[in-house]
């Protein structure tokens, strides 16, 4: 055979057909999911990496903020970019900026920071959504092939095969055991993601009360970069 990775490819995915059609659309539907679900964990840790969401964040430019050094401090942060980074440079901006009252700084970096978070926690509500489709999903395709089951008895009468019967059972089943285990790792990944966007929140806020409490009173101004 020319080319036998195809052929056995073509038997995998003949195979997985198969499969899913013993469960009939909700399996089909499930499995759209199970690749949705992949796909948005894949891009999530992409997604937190380009962030900097594990990124630890520098102490020397709050030092050099403390020590009202700030052009010294914000030139600092400027070199390493990631979530953290940019919420305390602006933060210091804020808090430098002659035409602002302390408030408003506060406030101005406070929209910055939900904005930031808001970035972050980007896909979550479809992982949430899918953990709590998916189940239903598969028990939805479950009660279906339970009723064609009992049809298909009801229409044999005395002449049922019980062995028949347990087989369309199990086959029914398959789709609360595929919508369970779609759901489980959901669900699980998006707890992971929550808790990755609770510590940057918890961060942000350490962060941003650090330096509008401690900001120079020397009057100066920095630009923003």
């Amino acid at each position: 055979m020319p080319f036998p990775q195809l052929a056995w490819l073509t038997q995998v995915l003949s195979a997985l057909a198969d499969f899913l059609n013993r469960g009939g659309p909700a399996m089909w539907a499930i499995f759209g999911l199970s690749v949705v679900t992949l796909a948005i964990v894949f891009w999530k840790l992409w997604h937190f990496a380009r962030l900097g969401a594990w990124a630890r964040f520098p102490h020397r430019p709050l030092r050099h903020w403390v020590e009202a050094d700030p052009q010294r401090a914000v030139g600092t942060l400027t070199k390493r970019r990631c979530i953290r980074t940019d919420i305390a440079r602006w933060a210091m901006v804020h808090s430098l900026d002659p035409a602002l009252e302390p408030a408003s700084a506060r406030e101005e970096t406070l929209r910055e920071a939900k904005a930031a978070l808001a970035e972050a926690g980007r896909g979550l509500r479809a992982l949430e959504l899918i953990g709590t489709v998916a189940p239903l999903l598969g028990l939805f395709g479950t009660v279906l092939g339970m009723i064609a089951a009992f049809q298909a008895l009801q229409e044999a009468g005395s002449r049922a095969d019980p062995s028949a019967l347990a087989g369309g059972i199990w086959e029914a089943l398959l789709t609360t055991a595929a919508g369970m285990g779609v759901a489980m790792p959901a669900v699980a990944a998006l707890t992971w993601f929550e808790s990755v966007t609770d510590r940057l929140r918890l961060d942000l806020e350490a962060i941003a009360t650090q330096v509008h409490t401690r900001a120079p009173r020397s009057g100066l101004q920095v630009a923003a970069q």
